[in-house]
């Protein structure tokens, strides 16, 4: 294991949550409901709002690897429920659990990226044009009005997350992105991705403008 992945060990309360993948810098909003979360929240409140976001993967195990989410804005509703805004914070991996009720609890260490071995300006660029093309193209497809928002992250392993945390329906795929330790690997397998969507909808468009002659 490398060296930049043993910063700090300590507790963590956990919520596996299922097709969900947290980044960090990402915003994740939650209804929470069940009476063990509402106990994990109320006492999470009372202390530094922190508590750690696992995949819960189809085998109904969580992900070793997840992030830590910090509660910025909640609202509590009747019966005790409550609408939490958290914000990603730094990434973990669980070494071993504490407890498991009413809520799970693991003993966590932080991981962090290795220190870049080449100049990323370049490579992350790429993939902002990338995910530029594929928003442009998708909406000449749908003939509707996309744009992407204007707070994209400039810093290479920031904008890394971003794009990550805004492919749908691979969960999977988010979490492989989650457990790299490399911003390059990572940057480098959304280019691959980002590319296929991009060849894949010229394609189709294309095609639509063809049937349209």
């Amino acid at each position: 294991m490398p060296p930049s992945s043993s910063i700090a060990v300590r507790e963590l309360p956990l919520f596996p949550l299922p097709e969900v993948v947290l980044f960090p810098g990402r915003p994740l909003p939650l209804h929470i409901f069940e009476f063990r979360y509402r106990i994990m929240m109320n006492t999470i409140l009372d202390s530094d709002r922190r508590f750690g976001v696992l995949l819960m993967e189809p085998s109904g195990k969580p992900a070793s690897v997840g992030c830590c989410a910090e509660i910025v804005r909640f609202q509590r509703l009747p019966d005790d429920r409550m609408k939490i805004l958290t914000l990603g914070q730094q990434r973990f991996r669980v070494l071993e659990y504490v407890r498991e009720k009413p809520y799970r609890v693991g003993l966590v260490e932080w991981i962090e990226d290795q220190p870049p071995q080449r100049e990323l300006n370049s490579l992350a660029a790429n993939v902002e044009q990338l995910l530029r093309d594929v928003v442009r193209l998708s909406a000449k497809l749908t003939e509707q009005n996309i744009e992407l928002p204007d707070d994209i992250p400039s810093l290479p392993r920031e904008l890394s997350y971003w794009v990550a945390s805004n492919l749908y329906g691979v969960p999977a795929e988010q979490q492989m992105l989650l457990e790299m330790q490399d911003t390059v690997a990572r940057l480098e397998r959304e280019a691959e991705i980002l590319t296929s969507t991009r060849n894949h909808l010229a394609a189709r468009t294309v095609l639509k403008d063809t049937l349209k002659e």
